[in-house]
């Protein structure tokens, strides 16, 4: 296709979504100001196109933009291939978790592997309470740190072997119970400076919402490899946080914008810790 064609069918609807899905498709994952610049529209019509594509299958609209199809793919994986990734990253964002964790509290963990890697490292503790919808938690939890586990009930996301439903028990009459914890540790899918924490499922963003919202204080953790990205769901703004626990320092401009919500940025020994 010539430059001139190619000019001329970005203002043509056919034209300019079809090119938006290949670019989005090339780039992985992509803004909403991203392609209206690229486009020469309105952030408006930058929406209704990726609505439309999304409609038809060929992106997944995301928080502020989209992601591609072989993107998404990628991100959502089962949670046995996921336990082999980042697994030295995942065990020291774990261990400095862990030491966030004081005796005799109640801590929420939700689903992920990298809140299985804070599990593992409890064996410190005592007297712990913990309520997770995390399945492979209980397993994995140190039998002499723990006082009491309960796991959230609802259905099973067999891919990430999570339990999807509310963040409640109910007592014997039937009653919901009000309950709360001291410290919640939140693993997300993605960082951005924009975008907050976000993931790939929506049930699961709720549930990460509620765990947040029951909380004394919250620590999202989440490896190097989520920076600079945004899933399909928005779980919060970043100042929902008390604490980012990584390992390694994140760039300047989300670094920017965890200091502007009063997140403590907490790294493995050597790395900065702005606050």
């Amino acid at each position: 296709m010539s430059s001139d064609k190619d000019d001329r069918q970005r203002h043509l609807p056919a034209g300019r979504k079809a090119q938006l899905a290949a670019y989005v498709a090339e780039a992985g994952q992509v803004t909403v100001g991203e392609l209206a610049e690229r486009f020469g529209v309105s952030i408006d019509t930058v929406r209704r196109d990726l609505d439309q594509l999304s409609a038809d299958g060929a992106l997944v609209r995301t928080y502020g933009g989209a992601v591609s199809l072989s993107t998404v793919s990628r991100t959502d994986r089962a949670v046995d291939q996921r336990l082999t990734e980042q697994e030295k990253e995942k065990d020291r964002i774990g261990a400095l978790a862990a030491d966030l964790v004081q005796d005799g509290s109640t801590i929420m963990i939700n689903g992920g592997t990298t809140t299985l890697a804070v599990a593992r490292k409890l064996g410190q503790h005592r007297d712990l309470t913990v309520a997770t919808n995390n399945l492979l938690v209980p397993g994995a939890l140190p039998p002499t740190a723990i006082r009491d586990i309960y796991v959230f009930g609802g259905a099973v996301r067999a891919l990430t072997l999570a339990t999807i439903g509310p963040v409640s028990f109910r007592a014997n009459n039937g009653a919901d119970l009000d309950i709360t914890c001291d410290l919640a540790i939140i693993g997300v899918g993605a960082v951005s400076a924009d975008a907050g924490f976000t993931t790939s499922n929506i049930a699961e963003a709720a549930m990460m919402q509620e765990m947040i919202s029951r909380a004394g204080r919250v620590a999202v953790v989440a490896d190097s490899t989520k920076f600079g990205r945004r899933l399909f769901a928005q779980v919060s703004e970043l100042g929902a946080a008390d604490y980012l626990i990584t390992d390694s320092a994140p760039p300047a401009d989300l670094q920017e914008a965890l200091t502007a919500g009063d997140v403590e940025v907490i790294t493995p020994a050597g790395l900065p810790r702005p606050r």
